[in-house]
């Protein structure tokens, strides 16, 4: 639908404002920008807008759609801006889930720039992530001098595609040692703490120092085995040199749009850089930037992770919400995915409408609980009608957002997010008075049972005995102020991905913590997500492909 072609790079760059020694090309339309070009000083006077969502539908909201069209459209009224978003995983983009970069007359371009490989940075990630695994069981072979415990390792291999084979693996088959062969296995990319700190950091020493806090394994002693304790870490660093450094693109109106990391929100923090933020601060006046999934998910942990680390102040939350997503938070429609949907799912229907509300009625809750304004975007589709949208801006106004605007980025661009670009101009216009969900002080099972409680809305927390120790020895540790990092479906407000809208009277049950000190939160496990997705049956990967002359088509 597109039809803009990129400009090169040098030309968005020197728009924006940034000098061109301070930019790498990598191809014509895609640079790496040099940390030195951050300014500090500039970066206080810009507004910092975070894009949400709803609890996710099959369909999708349109986030990123959002979060670039929004941009366009504040640069179309004439304000300087610029958007922050993650590169996908190779993985998902292969499976099941399809490109990363919008829509429509809403995207990134080049489009197969952006979605496959890009400047490289998650292959970087994946190679520093493994060089500390070959570390790790070359000391084990050379006789395990810190004494190693062999069951207490928690570190795998990884690599960015969904491969169910290499979830459990055995290592050093051959090798004749008495710490090998020993069962491992792979993550995805996006699920590597490597991945976590990257995204984190905040300069190359930064970064440094945290690849040494990451802990491998611990020995019988208990004592945290890490990967300064194994030599690594100054090598991983050197490695991750360029990768540290954010991507710049563009948008198909020529906005500047930063592109940097892909972590997970339902396994990791959910958001791109802080880097990349900072870069766009440092030379735009309004910055858009997004998280994963719903604002149970990636925003509450942009806020409580990712501020704490930055000390960027948000100014503003835009709720991404769908007709089609509230009918099915509703309840009143089965969806299963492959599977032909009813005709009267696309049919006006009001009570299903208003229903399916109280979903986004609690997500505005979370959002005020960190005492900051929202703007709801209702994303437009063909099938909606005018009076199923009105009913969804009354009501979210209703529920306490400063706004509720219609917006057709997908078939508008710019122009279908005049009102939305309006509505953050006044929105931002007074300083917010930002807050934490909760302390650094807070003792860990306290934090979590408040996330539990105020973000998903459980009326019980139950620790796993395994899970409760875990916590007591943290506890005694000067882990014990990270925040914490939630692992749990995305698909619902709860830990069970088959309740949709508002559940109630639901428990959270805490199954495991493991602390990921170096990208400095505690990761809290309360599903059975699996850090290495399959693929299904028919991959989306086997209808993209190539033409002669080169065109990649299906992304």
């Amino acid at each position: 639908m597109n039809k803009n072609k990129p400009k090169l790079i040098i030309e968005v760059a020197k728009k924006t404002g940034i000098a061109l020694k301070d930019i790498d090309l990598y191809g014509k339309y895609t640079a790496k920008v040099s940390l030195s070009a951050i300014k500090a000083e500039r970066i206080k006077n810009s507004k910092y807008i975070l894009t949400t969502a709803i609890t996710p539908s099959p369909f999708g909201e349109g986030k990123t759609l959002t979060t670039i069209g929004a941009s366009m459209a504040l640069n179309k009224i004439g304000k300087k801006s610029s958007c922050c978003i993650r590169q996908p995983s190779m993985g998902p983009l292969l499976g099941i889930k399809g490109g990363g970069s919008g829509g429509g007359m809403s995207q990134v371009i080049p489009a197969e720039d952006f979605n496959l490989h890009m400047t490289g940075d998650s292959h970087a990630i994946s190679i520093a992530h493994n060089l500390l695994s070959s570390f790790l069981d070359n000391h084990l072979y050379r006789g395990n001098s810190l004494g190693i415990d062999i069951k207490r390792i928690n570190w795998k291999r990884t690599i960015d595609l969904n491969d169910i084979a290499l979830r459990t693996i055995k290592v050093g088959i051959g090798l004749k040692c008495k710490d090998l062969p020993r069962i491992s296995g792979f993550d995805i990319t996006a699920a590597s703490e490597v991945m976590a700190v990257v995204s984190l950091s905040k300069n190359l020493s930064d970064l440094k120092k945290k690849l040494g806090n990451i802990v491998v394994g611990y020995t019988k002693d208990g004592r945290a085995i890490t990967a300064k304790d194994l030599c690594a870490s100054g090598v991983m660093a050197a490695i991750l040199k360029n990768a540290l450094r954010p991507n710049l693109m563009q948008t198909n109106e020529y906005t500047p749009c930063f592109v940097h990391t892909g972590p997970f929100a339902n396994i990791s923090h959910g958001n791109n850089s802080i880097l990349a933020d900072m870069l766009a601060l440092s030379y735009t006046d309004y910055v858009i930037t997004e998280s994963g999934f719903g604002a149970d998910c990636g925003a509450e942990k942009f806020f409580n992770i990712k501020c704490r680390y930055s000390g960027l102040t948000p100014s503003a939350v835009i709720i991404v919400c769908t007709i089609r997503g509230l009918k099915i938070h509703s309840k009143k429609f089965e969806i299963i995915p492959g599977k032909k949907i009813a005709g009267s799912f696309y049919k006006e229907n009001i009570n299903a409408v208003l229903a399916g509300c109280d979903n986004l009625k609690k997500q505005i809750e979370n959002i005020k609980l960190f005492n900051l304004p929202v703007i709801v975007s209702i994303n437009k589709f063909k099938t909606d009608t005018e009076k199923e949208i009105e009913t969804v801006r009354e009501a979210a106004k209703s529920f306490g957002a400063y706004s509720a605007i219609k917006t057709d980025f997908w078939k508008s661009g710019s122009e279908g997010g005049i009102k939305l670009a309006e509505a953050i101009l006044d929105t931002t216009s007074n300083k917010p008075q930002f807050k934490q969900l909760y302390s650094s002080s807070l003792p860990i099972h306290k934090k979590i049972e408040t996330i539990c409680k105020k973000i998903y809305g459980a009326s019980k927390v139950k620790f796993a005995t395994n899970a409760m120790n875990k916590i007591d020895s943290l506890q005694k540790t000067k882990w014990s102020k990270l925040p914490i990092c939630m692992v749990k479906t995305h698909l619902s407000l709860s830990c069970d991905s088959t309740l949709k809208g508002v559940p109630d009277d639901f428990t959270v049950n805490i199954k495991d913590v493991v602390p990921f000190c170096g990208a400095g939160f505690i990761s809290v496990l309360c599903s059975n997500i699996k850090t290495m997705p399959a693929l299904p049956k028919i991959p989306r990967g086997t209808k993209i492909d190539i033409t002669p002359d080169g065109e990649i088509k299906g992304l």
